[in-house]
């Protein structure tokens, strides 16, 4: 089924912020996570970008592998915001094109493809330097969308807790009840 933007999405050029703030992708709260940040594009497609640092590396001088699979999940996951719906990752199939140095700029798009009852497929491209660079990193992927007790059956206690009681999680929580 073609995906469809819910009318209560946030608007295009629209930031979309940290789902989390202990989140190694779009947290602000890790000293050296992703740091990424997503903005909301035309139909179900976000932007986002973030500069390998030193602490991402992998091989000396350039990214990590797992690094770059995090951010296209993480820019991937954000697509979720458009579409008002709770889910997480159950498939990412990457493509490494061709390396990416320390200190570079990434920029990611990603757009949502089709959605099959609790199925969300959605596909993303990593590109050096600029929206119209070359490009350094694909993925497709699967999310399966969940209820929030997803997170209270199988996370820890003392997170769980402590993101109930932040008023900027339990907006965001809020945001989603729309699909009880």
């Amino acid at each position: 089924m073609k995906p469809v933007r819910h009318p209560d999405a946030p608007a295009p050029g629209e930031l979309l912020g940290a789902h989390y703030g202990q989140c190694f992708g779009c947290g602000d709260e890790q000293a050296h996570g992703l740091h990424l940040q997503a903005r909301a594009g035309q139909g179900v497609s976000i932007t986002a970008e973030f500069t390998v640092q030193a602490a991402h590396q992998g091989a000396p001088g350039l990214a990590h592998g797992g690094v770059l699979a995090t951010a296209l999940d993480e820019a991937l996951g954000s697509l979720n915001w458009l579409l008002r719906v709770i889910a997480v990752t159950g498939r990412l199939e990457t493509d490494f094109v061709r390396p990416v140095p320390v200190g570079t700029t990434l920029h990611l798009e990603a757009e949502v493809t089709a959605v099959a009852g609790r199925k969300i497929y959605s596909s993303a491209t990593g590109r050096i330097g600029g929206p119209d660079g070359p490009v350094a990193v694909r993925a497709d992927a699967l999310f399966v969308e969940v209820k929030v007790d997803h997170f209270v059956d199988h996370g820890r206690e003392e997170e769980i807790r402590a993101a109930m009681n932040d008023p900027d999680q339990v907006r965001r929580a809020r945001a989603f009840e729309v699909n009880p």
